[in-house]
């Protein structure tokens, strides 16, 4: 079976990366192939970068206070360019009424600062399972 492939990205003008580069680092250990965006990517940008990868996961680290333009963006962006069987996750400082807003869209499980790393890719690791074709 090939391995896991994740994009993690940071999206807009939220230039910190700390966390994104925690997570990289986690999934690969983890055994998944990790992409990383860099900072200050697009939305398009993003989704472009996954349909070049063939990525099983786009992870969105959000700090900037974004979220309910960003997810929704990458997530349409997503749908039109076919990718409807890619996770699409991530993390940051997100409300509980607006992850669950974001779940309702289709947006995957979002997490909290001080997760532990093993639990997402943990996560990951499951959908991929039940939803890889």
């Amino acid at each position: 079976m090939k391995p896991i492939r994740v994009l993690v990205a940071k999206v807009g003008l939220d230039g910190h990366d700390r966390g994104a580069k925690i997570i990289a680092t986690a999934l690969r250990d983890a055994g998944m192939e990790v992409i990383y965006t860099g900072l200050r990517q697009s939305p398009e940008m993003v989704v472009q970068a996954a349909l070049q990868e063939d990525v099983d996961a786009i992870g969105i680290s959000i700090l900037s206070g974004a979220h309910m333009t960003v997810f929704p963006k990458v997530y349409q962006l997503m749908q039109e360019k076919g990718l409807t069987n890619t996770l699409l996750t991530g993390g940051g400082i997100i409300p509980e009424e607006d992850s669950n807003k974001l779940k309702a869209l289709g947006v995957g499980t979002l997490f909290a600062p001080g997760t532990n790393t093993s639990d997402i890719a943990t996560y990951i690791k499951e959908w991929v399972a039940a939803n890889r074709k």
